[in-house]
């Protein structure tokens, strides 16, 4: 492995859909694990007909070829002129690109298709496209080679985790709330093998595909629709008893299974309770803020293996900013003795993590390094993810 520094960018859009994060990171290679340091950051909005595009795509029941592939080379694009402005505007130089693309579709677990059983996952957005425009190599399809590892692809953050907030005194609790919310455990002194890490359930996406069909809003911006509303409580009792809530880490999930089906169905309930929009929107931030709560408590709690006043816990991702679902998730987390921060306390933007990750897996990638962290995605083995795209 060179020993040369190298400044790699990370390229994310998750599972709202709602755009595009670039992340430049220093990275310099390290006995123990390699060291990071945060460049420049920027976030990029889709255009409103990309964004219908890949909404339309997720999870469809019937769509083209032709559209696929257009849409595939569309985001392409849009990743490649949204590196293009990173570098441009902060006047950095590049060595190598680790672009996550955008989950059109992923089954973690196996199930029957043409004669076969097996899992499978599908991340759209042409590397080749990005490698020809930016003019350097792009690692990309990360999540295959660990699921055929035996795990579910997911989470892939552990790693970067891991990295940059392994304590020997604290215990971590990384809480990012996207699309979907994830979180990853880590003990006071722990080595990789003892990370736990899952996909707590719907992040945003329930609360913004509610807030784009009853206001024809993006999202709930600081949580203010929510604030408004009262919680139906039998609603939520009900979408509690999703079967998703009671299964055992390792565990990932979806736009499959929390995506439009779902929104509908959860709207329909809210609606037998309240006609009042502002509520179902209020309910829906419940949800996330509950089945992260009780994530936490039922799965990592135990395993912290120290007293509660140990543990930052520490949030990222879009949800961050709803003030709202913030507050609920303290009311929730406080009794458990967990206390919230924010991780631009520990010098890492919200938005920028996810993006972060997947430079440092790139440069996993390109140095032949594994990048999955077994506990956390159920793989039988380490594995080198993704593959590259030269120039």
């Amino acid at each position: 492995m060179s020993s040369k520094p190298m400044t790699v960018a990370g390229v994310m859009s998750g599972t709202s859909a709602d755009g595009i994060d670039v992340a430049v990171v220093r990275i310099e290679p390290s006995k123990q694990r390699p060291k990071l340091s945060l460049l420049a950051h920027q976030s990029f909005s889709f255009p409103a007909p990309l964004r219908r595009a890949v909404l339309s795509a997720m999870n469809a029941a019937t769509t083209s070829t032709a559209e696929l592939a257009r849409l595939n080379w569309r985001l392409g694009i849009a990743y490649a002129e949204a590196v293009q402005a990173t570098v441009k505007h902060h006047a950095v130089r590049l060595d190598l690109i680790g672009c996550h693309g955008q989950t059109l579709y992923h089954q973690a677990q196996a199930a029957s298709y043409a004669g076969r059983n097996f899992a499978c996952t599908w991340q759209a957005g042409e590397a080749q496209v990005i490698a020809a425009t930016i003019g350097v190599p792009v690692v990309s399809n990360f999540r295959p080679a660990d699921m055929l590892a035996g795990g579910q692809g997911a989470p892939l953050v552990s790693l970067l985790d891991y990295v940059l907030f392994e304590h020997p005194k604290r215990g971590r609790v990384l809480q990012n709330i996207g699309g979907i919310a994830n979180m990853t455990a880590i003990p006071a002194a722990a080595t990789a093998n003892l990370v736990i890490a899952f996909d707590t359930g719907p992040g945003n996406m329930v609360m913004d595909a509610l807030a784009l069909e009853l206001f024809g809003k993006r999202f709930d911006r600081n949580g203010a629709i929510a604030a408004q509303g009262t919680i139906l409580t039998p609603a939520l009792v009900i979408a509690l008893r999703n079967p998703y809530f009671q299964l055992k880490p390792p565990r990932t999930t979806g736009r499959e299974q929390f995506g439009r089906e779902y929104t509908a169905k959860f709207l329909s309930i809210c609606r037998r309770h309240s006609n009042k929009p502002e509520d179902a929107i209020a309910t829906a931030t419940a949800l996330t803020a509950e089945t992260i709560a009780t994530s936490y408590k039922k799965f990592i709690l135990k395993k912290m293996k120290q007293s509660p006043s140990s543990v930052d816990y520490i949030v990222s991702g879009g949800g961050a900013r709803n003030h709202t679902l913030m507050a609920m998730l303290a009311q929730r987390l406080e009794p458990l003795g967990c206390e919230l921060a924010a991780i631009e306390n520990f010098g890492m933007p919200a938005e920028a993590k996810e993006a972060a990750a997947f430079a440092l897996l790139a440069w996993q990638t390109w140095h032949r390094l594994p990048g999955n962290v077994p506990a956390a995605t159920g793989a039988t083995r380490h594995a080198i993810l993704g593959q590259v795209t030269y120039v």
